[in-house]
């Protein structure tokens, strides 16, 4: 194992000023060669970030503008907000794609305003199809999805599919006034997902958690990062198996995005003695074991989660996929191949390819070819 300084200046069009106020991190991965590197395959990254520009919130109505929350943002990449410079950086990093989710976006699934989080959904979802355009095979872009109006969410969904956009993102921790366990309400939008046969899609610090008040600057924020962050994907998973989504949708696809993978089996094992235990004694929706019911319709995406990576050689082949959260702090670029190869080695070229590029090729029904995964090499 080798400890990586991630070099801002690796950033394509990043200036030397921006560079010398980058936040400075290191990763851990795998010592590998530039001849190491340039034969390895490509992967394509399941939870990748892009920054909204500021002036984009000013086409709302005034009356709208003035309800948006306020949020602050570190120093972010060049490719962040350039697609153009976005493609520079994949090709840098052996990256063949990326799933494209928001980031000013997220904070908008909390606002109680529901008719900003609406029109502001619309314009990012228009703006976001314009800013893949550089390249929809590499870039793919998910819509944002608002669920207070069910018939007006799936009417968006449609739209943004029709333009060629991908699943469809939604809060991952409910209005409590609309739980998930409010499956009358939720249900003709997980039909229509489910017919549309693409995935619906609950990120992290996406709602009404605890990110709505902001993060906590003491040791209760590492609580929230960790403990509570992790409670409320937990829930959110519960929630979609136990009252029935899944049973009630066949078709149906759930993807935890950003959510890491260590804590999923442990917790199947015990939702599977709980199910058993007490399935005849009250009503549950469910008919299979919560184990089986996850294994043919939920995915998550690891980044960092060298624990649970360590569970893949028996669990996870057909759920689990890479991810790079670039351009967040905790992205792996420049050394994304070294950080997946520490967190993959040991297991075999064909579960290695499942979690880096067949379970995202599957999911999202990319148009990427194996000349897109292996061309480099062969034409080497």
């Amino acid at each position: 194992m080798a400890v990586l300084p991630v070099d801002a200046t690796k950033f394509a069009g990043m200036s030397a000023k921006q560079a010398a106020t980058f936040p400075r991190r290191t990763v851990e991965g795998e010592h590998l060669s530039d001849d190491q590197l340039a034969t390895m395959p490509k992967m394509i990254s399941t939870d990748s970030h892009v920054m909204e520009p500021d002036e984009l919130w000013e086409e709302l109505p005034q009356r709208l503008q003035e309800n948006l929350p306020k949020v602050p943002f570190r120093n972010s990449p060049p490719g962040a907000l350039s697609a153009d410079l976005r493609l520079e950086d994949q090709n840098n990093d052996g990256i063949a794609a990326e799933i494209i989710f928001p980031n000013y976006g997220m904070a908008l699934y909390c606002v109680d305003d529901v008719e900003l989080q609406e029109e502001s959904f619309k314009l990012y979802n228009d703006w976001l199809h314009d800013w893949t355009s550089a390249d929809h095979k590499r870039l793919i872009g998910v819509p944002l999805i608002s669920v207070y109006d069910i018939p007006g969410a799936i009417k968006e969904m449609h739209r943004c599919h029709d333009k060629g956009m991908r699943g469809a993102l939604i809060w991952q921790v409910p209005d409590p006034q609309l739980p998930f366990s409010n499956t009358e309400h939720y249900d003709p939008l997980i039909a229509a997902c489910a017919e549309a046969d693409e995935p619906l899609i609950c990120h992290i610090l996406t709602g009404h958690g605890y990110i709505k008040n902001g993060h906590t600057r003491s040791v209760e924020g590492i609580k929230e990062s960790t403990n509570i962050k992790t409670h409320d994907s937990a829930n959110t998973l519960f929630d979609f198996i136990f009252y029935g989504y899944f049973e009630r949708h066949p078709n149906l696809k759930l993807l935890l995005a950003e959510s890491e993978i260590g804590w999923i089996p442990f917790l199947l094992q015990q939702w599977d003695y709980y199910f058993d235990r007490h399935r005849n004694s009250y009503p549950v929706p469910i008919t299979r074991k919560p184990s089986e019911i996850f294994a043919e319709h939920v995915y998550g995406t690891f980044l960092e989660d060298y624990v649970g990576t360590r569970f893949l050689d028996w669990w996870g082949e057909k759920n689990c996929m890479w991810s790079n959260d670039y351009p967040h702090f905790n992205m792996t670029f420049p050394h994304s191949r070294q950080v997946m190869a520490r967190h993959l080695k040991g297991l075999g070229e064909d579960k290695v390819r499942r979690y880096t590029w067949d379970n995202a090729l599957d999911l999202f029904k990319l148009d990427l070819t194996e000349e897109d995964r292996i061309g480099h090499v062969l034409h080497s």
